[in-house]
């Protein structure tokens, strides 16, 4: 059955997928035939993801590795699943609800909302296996695993042999807690107050907003008064005056209520009189206010604002690592939704106690601090932003706001007066500097952020980060590119105790049960943890659940059966390769090999390649506000999955910027068109249905594309061996295109047309040969086309996706006479077409030619190839001569060297004035785009994808300008 005239994607792909499927082709261990393993776990999706630009890129890498460690017989595992991602899925259900009017979360209760969310997760869940099937992704999808999966078979989970990941995780907890790895304390976390939970720093996006700096006067206590003197750079006092306050700014003037100090640098010379004095919080009844102490601490900077920082240990994160230096008591003022505390004693009886430890009168516990509510009265129950609003007009109304003048550039541009309208007065205002601010808001409930004093669990990182270090160190896993690992270090050698807990519902709920004196019991289940506090002992769970990353942490052997000993553990586990985007190298890689060397005592995968996040063609960032996102699925439905997947490939360089195009996709989907035409013609010639055995043709151009198959074998897997994605994709490209498709089929011609027949089936039989090594190179990164292709085109024992992948060398079948040869061919017709092109020929207008330095071997290949010279490059015919006339443009060949005789064909004046004309318009262009990147000030202020962008149109013109240069330099030899 003849091919047909072009690849309909839209019918051929799904059903190639269902074929795959069918047959188990991507089951671990499918066309096994060797003992190496090749394991890659994909990172999990959400639950509630869609297929993005992301997800495509990442997970065309990772299927290109697979499959072409299949085809080399390796046991292969792609390992796939979903993460239940408890804050993005609790998110995704409380919308559902609300959108279809039913009870809320609160309304429903723990159980009946956790039965929704397993419904949904039902219905919902597998929305992006799905999509990832349709990109074209060889995962054991069998195998598909979840980060909730209860025991095999539990119908919550759907999916009959996912492992016990549940189990996994609650054993770890348990293990790791009882090692002492593990404890609960109060620790100052990010809040979200929308879904009252710790959140980790990835779910917390820093947006810059317009903010305001207020500036408070704290009064010193008991009438105290000093000297505050400015000086400038060279000693000079440019500010002298006495002062009874102590000058603050502040953004969130609500939490000046929990304050337990001000903090000046232990430098700073116009603060040394008062430094351990103690000053009057200005907020709150003024028979309660508070005093606090003035405190030297290294954190302040004595060039920003005041020099002075208010000191609130319970409400920011630099506050608290002052406040824990210094012993400051750390006052909790906000509940869980956000609003100013409403529990406790009335604030008289909290300000009493405040004021007897300021005094030195007593100290506070930890708990017995959080536990005082030193919210004034009327100011409790207000939301956040209201009792800023409330603190801000009590403090200016009883006179202890800095003062400035109406007309002072700090409070931001002056309204635009009207026509007519006179400049106001200049009056005394309070001091609120306009300025941006960033501002911390959860990246799934769209609430600022509030830092927060809250017990919760914690993993005592740093007594296991040492053998993750160590691995990395060692070389034992190695991260690409080299800044990751720099990145890796930093952020494990300051590490921090990681916060494990949430506050949510969905989630493995933490296996720790307390009695009601408060004691602690950990175990994996509930009658383990009472038999430990013994009988009759009253138990309540600890509500909260595990952070998503603790439970992806176990990843590598969660999803294989541990802690069961089972077979796929001993083959797939350590794995091989992670690929993964840099911006979890954190939260996610650096928590799996933790987890891992502490668990097992093994590394999880001996290579981490890290991306970086796919942009738009300029090298900006994706977003529904810039309007510039790319849909893969849109992309797939119009071009092809081959065309998108060949695109990821053809830009994964190792740390590079990764823009994606459609018109780069599109060129990539003409790249399939081609190979089906070749294929086309392959099949019309009866060049098809290679056994597969090596051909020993004796032509020249059928022994030159074989030694140019063996060439491109060697480059695709050295290229794949060192993870060089685009490099592998360009030299297929150009193979398959450039040398196959272009030459090797129009050379062929008159071969197949030829009276000697053994010449016209030696060529069938090389291009049978070349066409399916062709589709097996091609096969991991467009298995659609190739699968189809590799089908139509003959009877096979088996499907293209367990094709054996070739394993010849170059170094046996390159024959450099017929290299030579075919090369020097190639470069005649090449350099005639560019000598045309450049001068502006008429296209289909036959030129004679010249050559001079004509030996034996050149004129020989000229005899064998002169057929083709002269049909391609449009040649009349050829004259040997001596020297050149006047008038030639020349093109070298060799040890011979071409001239063609244009003075009589083309306007030689004409087409100087056009070059000339556009090479001054063209050295305007580039002295600014020179002059712009020169430009430090453009270098440190530009975004980087502008200045990325300023840069390739420079290298852009610049190989313009050197192609006119080259124009013109063939003009004079004209004359």
């Amino acid at each position: 059955m003849a091919l047909d005239k072009s690849f309909d994607a839209k019918t051929a792909e799904p059903k190639l997928t269902k074929a795959w499927l069918d047959v188990g082709a991507f089951r671990a261990g499918a066309n096994k035939s060797r003992d190496e393993s090749f394991t890659i776990m994909i990172p999990p999706p959400n639950v509630t993801g869609a297929l993005h630009v992301g997800h495509a890129f990442n997970n065309t890498l990772q299927d290109i590795l697979i499959r072409w460690h299949r085809m080399r017989g390796f046991d292969t595992l792609w390992q796939p699943g979903q993460d239940h991602a408890g804050i993005a899925t609790q998110l995704q259900v409380e919308k559902m609800l609300a959108n279809t009017g039913q009870p809320g979360r609160r309304d429903l209760g723990r159980e009946k909302f956790l039965e929704k969310v397993w419904e949904w997760k039902g219905e919902y869940g597998g929305t992006i296996i799905n999509q990832l099937q349709r990109l074209g992704c060889s995962c054991d999808w069998d195998r598909n695993a979840f980060t909730m999966a209860g025991a095999p078979g539990d119908p919550r989970t759907g999916h009959e042999n996912s492992p016990n990941f549940h189990d996994a995780v609650i054993k770890v907890f348990v293990d790791m807690y009882e090692k002492g790895l593990i404890y609960r304390g109060k620790r100052l976390v990010n809040w979200d107050p929308h879904f009252e939970t710790a959140i980790s720093d990835l779910e917390v996006e820093n947006i810059e907003v317009a903010g305001h700096m207020w500036h408070f006067k704290y009064p010193l206590a008991g009438g105290v008064t000093y000297t505050y003197v400015e000086k400038d750079e060279d000693g000079n006092v440019v500010l002298q005056e006495e002062r009874d306050y102590i000058s603050i700014a502040t953004t969130r003037p609500e939490t000046m209520l929990g304050d337990g100090a001000v903090a000046v640098h232990v430098d700073d010379e116009r603060y040394a009189p008062i430094v351990g004095k103690l000053c009057e919080i200005p907020v709150g009844p003024k028979e309660h206010r508070r005093l606090i102490p003035i405190i030297t601490d290294p954190y302040p900077d004595p060039d920003f604002g005041s020099g002075a920082v208010k000191i609130t240990g319970a409400h920011d994160f630099n506050d608290y690592e002052v406040a824990k230096r210094g012993g400051i008591p750390m006052y909790r003022l906000m509940d869980t939704r956000g609003a100013m505390r409403a529990d406790g004693a009335p604030y008289a009886e909290a300000a009493a106690i405040a004021m007897a430890v300021a005094n030195g009168e007593r100290t506070l516990t930890e708990a017995e601090a959080d536990a005082i509510n030193l919210v004034p009265d009327h100011l409790r129950r207000l939301d956040r932003f209201e009792a800023r609003e409330a603190v801000v007009r009590e403090i200016t109304e009883d006179g202890l706001a800095v003062m400035t003048t109406s007309d002072d550039p700090r409070l931001g541009p002056k309204p635009k007066l009207k026509k007519g309208e006179e400049e106001p007065p200049v009056t005394e205002v309070a001091l609120v500097e306009a300025k941006p601010i960033m501002q911390p808001f959860g990246d799934r409930s769209k609430v600022v952020i509030e830092p927060m004093l809250t017990d919760q669990w914690f993993v005592d990182a740093e007594k296991v980060v040492g053998p993750a270090l160590d691995v990395v160190r060692s070389g034992e896993i190695k991260i690409m590119p080299e800044s990751g690992e720099k990145t890796y270090y930093h952020w494990l050698e300051n590490i921090e105790p990681w916060c494990i807990s949430r506050q949510l519902w969905w989630g493995h709920q933490i296996p720790v049960w307390f009695d009601e004196a408060g004691n602690e019991y950990c175990a994996p289940s509930e009658e383990e943890a009472q038999a430990k506090a013994g009988a009759g002992v009253k138990l309540t769970r600890d509500p909260d659940v595990l952070d998503t990353w603790f439970s992806s942490g176990l990843w590598p052997f969660g999803t294989l059966g541990w802690p069961e000993d089972t077979e796929e553990l001993k083959r797939f586990y350590p794995g091989d390769v992670l690929i993964t985007g840099f911006d979890i190298l954190f939260f996610w890689v650096a928590r799996m090999i933790m987890m891992s060397t502490a668990v097992n005592d093994k590394i999880p995968f001996h290579t981490v390649y890290l991306h970086q996040l796919v942009r738009d063609e300029k090298g900006k960032k994706m977003s529904k506000t810039t309007g510039n996102v790319i849909d893969p699925l849109e992309i797939v439905e119009e071009y092809g999955a081959d065309a998108l997947r060949f695109t990821n490939a053809s830009m994964a360089s190792i740390g590079g910027v990764l823009k994606l195009s459609k018109d780069r996709i599109a060129g990539y989907r003409n790249f399939g068109t081609k190979l089906w035409n070749a294929c086309r013609f392959a099949e019309m010639n009866d060049a098809i249905g290679s056994d597969g055995s090596l051909p020993t043709p004796e032509a020249t151009l059928n022994r030159w594309i074989i030694g140019e198959t063996a060439k491109v074998r060697e480059s695709v897997d050295k290229a794949l061996e060192e993870y060089r994605f685009n490099d592998a994709a360009s030299a297929l490209y150009a193979f398959v295109w450039g040398k196959v498709c272009d030459w090797y089929v129009e050379f062929s011609k008159p071969l197949f047309s030829s009276e000697d027949k053994a010449l016209a089936d030696e060529t069938r039989q090389t291009m049978a040969w070349v066409i399916d090594q062709c589709l097996l190179m091609l096969h991991p990164f467009m298995p659609f086309i190739t699968e189809e292709l590799w089908g139509a085109l003959a009877q096979r024992p088996k499907m293209l996706v367990h094709g054996d992948w070739p394993a010849y060398s170059a170094a046996d079948l390159v024959d450099e006479e017929a290299a030579a040869e075919i090369d020097w061919v190639i470069g005649v017709i090449e350099g005639v077409r560019s000598a045309r092109a450049q001068m502006h020929v008429p296209a289909g207008l036959y030129v004679p030619l010249l050559a001079t330095g004509f030996g034996d071997r050149d004129r020989g290949m000229w005899a064998r190839g002169e057929t083709l010279i002269k049909r391609l490059a449009r040649i009349e015919s050829l004259e040997e001569v001596t020297d050149f006339p006047k008038g030639c443009v020349t093109v070298p060949a060799g040890g011979a060297t071409f001239g063609m005789p244009l003075a009589d064909i083309i306007d030689v004046a004409e087409e100087k004035a056009r070059l000339e004309k556009t090479l001054g318009k063209l050295a305007k262009e580039l002295g600014g785009l020179r002059g712009r990147l020169n430009n430090p000030k453009f270098a440190a202020s530009a975004p980087e994808e502008v200045v990325e962008e300023a840069k390739a149109n420079l290298a852009a013109r610049e190989e313009e300008e050197r192609q006119i240069k080259d124009a013109l330099a063939r003009l004079a030899e004209i004359g």
